[in-house]
């Protein structure tokens, strides 16, 4: 395996299904050099922007590389890596054909990454070193009674069990979180809320996962933006047998016309359907209100697997900027004597506490980087 030779320089890549985060990094200290990011309209691939974003490294109007032949290694963001990857692993093309096989359980993400690192092969060359990052690696310290599922054994023996994801975003978080506490990480027990388009909530004992709320894929657990996030399974018995859906139209429907969009039927974005609830929208209010009720009901089976809990952090896009979200979560919380300063809340804060001195639980709210944390592994995988 190659070793890093310092100063070394890190991309990372994060493929999305309609987006495209690119970030270079310098080793040691992981100082980051120079971030993009590019959104493609429906039917595009996020892939088709990553020639000219990585030529503007070096031959753009602000250039940051003499050549590509500067870049040491990549990292890739992979969102699903099952039970053959419980840790980030050097990309070879038995690692590709496994993640391929993977992509049936995150078919929007898996196949971005994949489509990365063939980009790659071609803008770069295929003999530098590519690693792969996975989301659902941070969860692999799950217990066996919080990752079996209560069906045949036969399930488990078949690989369908819970895995989580969002992984490099709580693992993140996590470490973030300790910082502003001024912990030792390994002392402390979080739970970290990734509120964005997709949502989870992980429980932190001692730096490892115990519990999350996304399953055997990214469909599960709390309402998102277009995902319904947990239902009755029997719903969907019924309406494969009863009303004639189709595998894909529910498939489709469960991840794209559910959630905020589908309850609002206005959108997935928190910030349009906090804008009708501003003129009275009564769709709009009922799609705010179970999203915040779930996530409160989530943090409360959290708290009883951590049998205490140093500090809730909030994290990601709606998660970091949407002070309605968080007010209503804590206010449901307020028997624990979790006390907002609404003030700090208010104001957009980055990587503080937004609690009052005397909240019974610290309240944070942490600027995730999963790029930052994908260069980490990074380097230490090749180091």
């Amino acid at each position: 395996m190659a070793v890093l030779m310092a100063p070394a320089k890190i991309l990372v890549l994060n493929a999305g299904s309609s987006s495209l985060k690119c970030a270079l990094f310098q080793q040691p200290g992981t100082k980051l050099l120079w971030k993009a990011q590019a959104e493609c309209k429906q039917g595009e691939s996020p892939m088709d922007a990553l020639p000219e974003l990585l030529q503007s490294l070096w031959s753009g109007p602000a250039p940051v590389l003499a050549s590509a032949s500067e870049i040491d290694l990549v990292g890739h963001r992979v969102v699903h890596g099952g039970m053959e990857f419980r840790h980030s692993t050097r990309i070879t093309p038995e690692v590709r054909a496994a993640i391929a096989r993977l992509s049936k359980f995150a078919p929007a993400h898996n196949p971005a990454a994949l489509a990365g690192m063939e980009g790659i092969d071609r803008i770069l060359g295929n003999q530098i070193p590519q690693i792969a990052v996975f989301d659902t690696a941070f969860h692999a310290s799950l217990p066996p009674e919080n990752f079996v599922y209560p069906g045949p054994y036969e399930w488990l023996e078949q690989g369908i069990r819970k895995y989580g994801f969002h992984g490099i975003s709580h693992q993140f978080t996590s470490r973030r979180a300790a910082a502003i506490l001024k912990a030792d990480l390994y002392d402390l027990r979080l739970i970290t809320c990734h509120l964005g388009s997709g949502c989870s909530l992980a429980a932190v004992r001692n730096g490892a996962s115990i519990d999350t709320t996304m399953g055997f894929t990214p469909l599960d657990g709390l309402m998102m933006g277009s995902r319904s996030g947990s239902v009755d399974p029997g719903i969907l018995l019924y309406l494969l047998k009863d009303r004639g859906m189709t595998v894909d139209r529910l498939d489709h429907v469960l991840n794209h016309e559910s959630g905020l969009k589908g309850i609002s039927g206005l959108s997935g974005d928190m910030r349009q359907i906090l804008a009708a609830m501003q003129q009275g929208n009564p769709r709009a209010q009922l799609a705010f209100d179970m999203y915040v009720e779930r996530i409160r009901a989530q943090i409360g089976v959290m708290i009883s697997g951590l049998d205490r809990v140093d500090a809730i952090v909030f994290t990601a896009g709606v998660g970091e900027n949407c002070p309605p979200v968080r007010t209503g979560v804590c206010e449901s919380l307020a028997f624990f004597g979790i006390l907002l300063d609404e003030e700090k809340n208010a104001g957009s804060p980055v990587d503080e506490k937004i609690s009052r001195p005397e909240s019974g639980i610290p309240i944070l709210v942490v600027h995730t980087d999963e790029q930052w944390e994908i260069a980490q592994e990074c380097a230490k995988l090749m180091r």
